[in-house]
């Protein structure tokens, strides 16, 4: 068997200028409060992604089975890690298609809280498709947290950082896919927010399939089982590593339309078909994986595998590993509280510091008609 690695391969990445945006973010007044509507959309704009960081994580990408391979580890994008990156309540809505008409100037208007007009003067058209400048709504954003409508204001201010930050198509610009996820209100598809019962596959699908604005693939939630905190007892078989793909545009075998009838049959699982929580390997499947990584020529020193003997791994008590579990939930909640509080104390610090400023100067000019009369 040939031992080499794959060469390195580049990529680039759009990084597109979120100063502006990130200065409305000093216009929210209560960030729990604000949390408690959009999620944790505040977190993921300040977010700071480190240079380089992502040209070396994509280098362990496996495009065959849509996942990144580590040494007998595979880590998968799933719909639940991403419901939790964004703390967002997942509803019962039917998830973004692409295939609805372009929504209509009016209901955008309502929507942000603006006129029909301004919306119809500002609705242009770049790359080929419709959608609102980012100059255009952050300045409606500023007038409108000025004058304290903040209802207007975080509508605006929660499209933006869809069409710039969660969405970018074109910088400095919110496009209609944008705008149309928004008017959904659905980033994600449905799912159980409970973490118990994971979505195993779709329709008639063996897998699961995610339609974005560029087009469509899919994950394998056969390789995720161990990330969401169960056992991996063997290795996956072929028809759970079924690929899926389509671009926007270039769908000959009409691929888009199957995975939006799938999306609206998931099919779960949970304790009864996974066993207890407890998110270990054991070694038949551990084995598959360093198969894979030598036959992929993964970027990384894989171990040749010795033997075959299959040892099940001693593990910790399924109640202490919960525990556990819920101790660490808990902290991190703790933590995101104490951090938000401190974001808000900071901002009401500057504000109070600016107070004062005016207010010395105001003193000093009463001082000086005082010493002139």
């Amino acid at each position: 068997m040939d031992y080499r690695r794959r060469n390195t391969k580049k990529y680039g990445f759009r990084c597109p200028d979120l100063k502006e945006l990130k200065k409305l973010s000093s216009f929210v007044l209560d960030p729990l409060d604000f949390k408690q509507r959009h999620g944790k959309l505040l977190s993921v704009l300040s977010t700071d992604v480190v240079e380089g960081l992502l040209s070396v994580l994509v280098q362990f990408y496996n495009p065959l089975y849509r996942c990144f391979t580590f040494p007998g580890y595979q880590l998968v994008p799933t719909l639940e890690e991403y419901a939790h990156l964004l703390g967002m309540p997942i509803s019962e809505k039917v998830p973004f298609s692409g295939l609805k008409e372009i929504p209509r100037s009016h209901i955008i208007a309502e929507a942000l809280h603006l006129k029909k007009s301004e919306v119809d003067a500002h609705l242009v058209k770049k790359g080929g498709i419709l959608g609102l400048t980012s100059e255009f709504l952050i300045g409606k954003a500023i007038v409108f947290a000025q004058a304290g409508s903040m209802d207007a204001f975080e509508a605006i201010f929660v499209l933006l950082i869809y069409g710039l930050t969660l969405f970018p198509n074109i910088d400095g610009f919110v496009d209609v896919n944008a705008i149309r996820i928004f008017l959904i209100g659905n980033l994600v598809p449905t799912l159980l927010g409970d973490i118990v019962d994971i979505i195993n596959s779709c329709g008639e699908f063996s897998n699961v399939p995610l339609i974005g604005t560029q087009g469509g693939i899919n994950y394998n939630p056969a390789l995720a089982c161990r990330q969401l905190g169960f056992p991996l007892r063997d290795k996956p078989n072929n028809t759970q590593l079924e690929g899926l793909f389509y671009q926007e545009g270039k769908d000959p075998q009409h691929l888009k339309q199957w995975m939006i009838h799938a999306l609206h049959k998931m099919h779960r699982k949970g304790r009864f078909e996974l066993g207890l929580c407890n998110c270990v390997a054991l070694e038949a499947y551990t084995i598959w994986v360093k198969k894979r990584d030598l036959e992929m020529k993964m970027s990384y020193a894989c171990e040749i595998p010795m033997s075959l003997v299959v040892v099940e791994p001693s593990t910790l008590p399924n109640q202490d590993i919960e525990e556990l579990e819920d101790a660490l939930t808990k902290m991190k909640e703790e933590r995101d509280t104490w951090e938000e509080r401190f974001h808000a104390l900071s901002r009401k610090h500057k504000e109070l510091q600016l107070e004062s400023k005016d207010k010395d100067a105001l003193i000093e000019i009463l001082e000086d008609r005082v010493v002139k009369r």
